[in-house]
């Protein structure tokens, strides 16, 4: 299958969708095993085609898509994911992405997002920045080019 190991090479061989690694050697039947994701329905989409598990790929046809914030990370009113990265990629720009309650938990946050996006988003760069404000920590996502 060559149009799947271009998008798996090209995704490193991760799920867009719940960001967990793909087994190259599972089957494409097994709900672990890979699967195209043509994102046709989001025609403003940089990227068509993504790695996703079968089995991830085939729940968001019967839900909105959402993308999981890690448990370990202390956030307040975090922003949905897949509604930043579509918004960044169409107008380019900054958002506030979450309220944390430390200056650690803020960048640690902050580290997270930056590797998270770099996989949802390939081809567009963001960096984050931590701005203090109401006794909270804001983290800011922001676009490096446009």
């Amino acid at each position: 299958m060559p149009l799947l190991d271009d998008v798996a090479e090209r995704d490193g061989w991760r799920c867009w969708i719940c960001d967990a690694p793909v087994d190259p050697d599972m089957s494409v039947n097994d709900p672990r095993g890979p699967s195209i994701d043509s994102r046709t329905a989001d025609r403003k989409a940089k990227i068509a085609e993504r790695l996703a598990h079968r089995g991830c790929n085939t729940r968001k046809g019967a839900v909105k898509v959402v993308i999981p914030w890690p448990d370990h990370l202390h956030v307040s009113d975090p922003a949905p994911l897949i509604t930043v990265a579509t918004r960044l990629e169409r107008k380019g720009g900054r958002e506030m992405i979450a309220r944390c309650p430390t200056r650690q938990d803020a960048e640690e946050t902050a580290t997270w997002l930056e590797d998270r996006f770099s996989r949802l988003t390939p081809d567009l760069p963001v960096t984050t920045t931590i701005e203090p404000g109401g006794g909270q920590f804001l983290v800011i996502l922001a676009t490096t080019r446009r």
